[in-house]
């Protein structure tokens, strides 16, 4: 097993309060998009770094930059600068490492400018996938809390008057009107008690091992988690290697910045088999996270030393079947909400208008 110490959670008002990154992700994007067009122009590095600063309009990534420019005044190189900062993960400033010694930085600089593009792209498609269910899940609790406790009240007065038995369906949705505060109350503070003990729980080994493989079972958005870490490992590797940076190092540098346990914990065990005489698609077919077809082009990569081709290619790949599962779950769960919505209210305005077919009924 992978061994991993975490950090112990401090209380939590000793905690500092963060809003958002100092450093945002759409930021790193435009950052690295510019410091490889100022590079490729011929710029040197402090030159450019120079220029990046001038145009900074933010005050907080002015101030990062700002101290990278300085350590390189200093005698830094570009990697320990961003290191130092502490804004960049491990991935971003040992690739800028690997590019500076290997003398790849401009392409270095375009894949990680791609990274980031690619991962904002993606948080954005998530984004607008999920924000119009969320915002009717909360309309949907409005009117079922207006509902039970307002119009099914107004029914049950009525109903009072008839002295009929009440069918079974409209005696438990009046039970669920006189307690459905309670039970709301119970169930948002279960959910906040809940959210609070993850936070805290983030970084233990059982409890991430735990929370993927649930994540990884959810119908429809498994599959679709699965293939967002398998394209991100691939596009990593891809980079990696074509900056000629040896597989065992490669592999280090991916696990480290994945943040998916499932794919962390297997490639800390292909490193061991490979470090035992294995090759990479051996260790990799042990595990169920890689697919078949991943494993079968890894093998055929290996034997004719494309690796970081492949990876390129299945990342695309990855990519392009992300975003039609995207728009597919979006074209789905619409009418799906409508029909769930439909259902509620139909079930409780049926149960309310049951006694009165009784009662008419009766009269006849």
């Amino acid at each position: 097993m992978m061994v991993e110490t975490a950090q112990q959670p401090l209380s939590f008002f000793q905690q500092e309060i963060k809003f958002g990154k100092a450093f945002p992700d759409k930021l790193k994007e435009g950052f690295y998009t510019e410091f490889t067009s100022l590079l490729e122009s011929g710029i040197d590095i402090q030159r450019a770094l120079n220029l990046l600063v001038e145009e900074q309009e933010n005050k907080k990534v002015l101030s990062i930059l700002d101290g990278i420019r300085s350590d390189l005044i200093g005698g830094s190189t570009l990697a320990e600068a961003m290191k130092k900062s502490g804004h960049f993960i491990s991935y971003e400033y040992q690739s800028i490492r690997i590019g500076e010694e290997t003398g790849q930085l401009k392409n270095v600089l375009h894949h990680l400018a791609k990274f980031f593009s690619d991962k904002v792209k993606l948080k954005r498609q998530l984004i607008g996938v999920f924000t119009y269910p969320a915002f009717v899940f909360l309309i949907t609790i409005g009117v079922l809390y207006f509902m039970l406790n307002s119009v099914v009240p107004m029914f049950e007065d009525v109903f009072k008057q008839f002295g009929q038995e009440l069918p079974f369906l409209t005696k438990k949705i009046i039970w669920l009107s006189k307690h459905f505060t309670t039970f709301f109350m119970i169930f948002l503070g279960i959910t906040i008690l809940m959210f609070i003990y993850g936070y805290y729980s983030r970084k233990e080994i059982w409890f991430r091992s735990i929370t993927s493989r649930i994540v990884l079972k959810i119908p429809v958005f498994g599959i679709l988690i699965e293939k967002i870490y398998l394209a991100r490992m691939c596009q990593s590797m891809s980079l990696l290697l074509s900056a000629r940076t040896p597989l065992i190092n490669a592999l280090d540098l991916v696990e480290e910045m994945i943040g998916f346990y499932p794919i962390e914990h297997a490639i800390h065990e292909v490193k061991n088999d490979i470090r035992k005489g294995e090759s990479l698609h051996q260790g990799m077919s042990k595990f169920p996270i890689f697919n078949k077809r991943l494993i079968s082009l890894t093998k055929i990569a290996e034997e004719i030393n494309q690796l970081d081709l492949t990876y390129d290619r299945l990342a695309k790949q990855y990519q392009e079947d992300i975003d039609f599962r995207t728009k597919l779950i979006g074209t789905i769960i619409e009418p799906l909400i409508i029909v769930v919505i439909g259902l509620i209210v139909g079930v409780i305005m049926v149960s309310m208008y049951l006694p009165m077919f009784n009662l008419s009924n009766v009269i006849k």
